[in-house]
């Protein structure tokens, strides 16, 4: 752990999360800048950009959440909706493996896209999002379910640490495509995301309660959206997080620490090892044939197409050739 020194910057670069503690404002975060491994992710699936933003802050969203684990484990976000965006679903791994796809209804997009009618609101539609923590066999799953309502993805987030968690909550999102000049000096399109999360988390119990107060039982008490009293702290960590240019959250050259510093440095701003985060699916040739195993002679039959069985791993597009006879029940 380190207090941050303009003069001293160790970057964490792409692909990497940084996460920090303002000790004087009882919070705790950390901050992402994906670059390579969501450019894989992306452009592995050739998405409609509409369904790649999407998808993109959902990784963010999930990345921060998800490297939060302390345990061995999965942490799922699974979105099922009315939109022409019906589906998305993102896959960490602790301690670093994110896999990503989503589904959409090509007419129903091509619509929306027609019509402009694509903020993520409109694209997801009404439905619900499942936040599931997974700790592996013999462990209950925990899940936290919050309904699609027409909020964007960084309010979801909100509401579901302050219904699930009961934990003050600020999140910030941002997905670009810049344009840089490759080897050949011909530009090339690459994905970037970014994104911040803060929670308050004070250790002093008188201070735990002041925030549970009603607005009417303390003097000059700013309400939150429980209209409980908002400590101060907090609401200046608020006002800090509403400066962030959603630029400077993909700007490779601002980068988490950069920011993290112009917000905070003034209450001391310190930073932990950072976590990397890799395009890394979990599929194999032998969890699909574990899969097809299982499977009656009649369903292996109907999986058979020009004398093969072929799957495509939805998450990364590899695909697996079998002989069927490796499943039938042998003469």
């Amino acid at each position: 752990m380190s207090e941050m020194h303009p003069d001293e910057y160790i970057f964490a670069g792409d692909d990497a999360v940084v996460p920090f503690q303002v000790a004087d404002l009882d919070a705790r975060g950390r901050a992402v800048q994906l670059g390579p491994a969501l450019d894989d992710i992306l452009n592995r699936h050739d998405y409609p950009e509409p369904v790649a933003k999407l998808l993109a802050e959902a990784i963010v969203l999930t990345v921060l959440l998800g490297t939060s684990l302390k345990f061995e484990g999965k942490f799922i976000f699974q979105s099922q909706s009315d939109g022409p965006v019906d589906m998305l679903v993102v896959d960490f791994r602790t301690p670093n493996s994110v896999r990503a796809y989503a589904r959409y209804d090509e007419e129903h997009l091509a619509e929306s896209m027609a019509e402009r009618r694509l903020s993520q609101e409109e694209l997801m539609g009404s439905g619900t999002l499942a936040l599931t923590v997974d700790q592996g066999e013999h462990t209950q799953r925990y899940q936290g379910i919050v309904a699609l309502d027409g909020s964007n993805l960084e309010e979801i987030a909100k509401t579901y640490f302050r219904q699930s968690e009961q934990i003050p909550t600020d999140v910030r999102l941002s997905v670009a495509k810049l344009v840089e000049r490759g080897e050949d000096g011909k530009p090339v399109e690459q994905w970037r995301a970014g994104g911040l999360i803060v929670q308050f988390l004070p250790e002093s119990e008188l201070r735990i309660r002041q925030r549970d107060l009603p607005a009417g039982d303390a003097p000059n008490g700013d309400e939150d959206d429980d209209g409980l009293v908002e400590d101060d702290d907090w609401a200046e960590i608020k006002a800090l997080v509403a400066t962030i240019e959603s630029s400077e959250l993909t700007d490779p050259q601002v980068g988490a620490e950069r920011l993290l510093y112009r917000l905070f440095h003034e209450r001391g701003v310190r930073v932990f090892d950072a976590v990397t985060v890799n395009d890394d699916c979990s599929c194999s040739r032998e969890k699909i044939a574990g899969v097809l195993s299982g499977f009656t002679a009649e369903e292996i039959t109907d999986s058979i197409e020009d004398g093969k069985i072929s799957v495509t791993c939805e998450f990364c597009s590899t695909q697996y050739v079998f002989d069927p006879s490796e499943f039938l029940p042998k003469n």
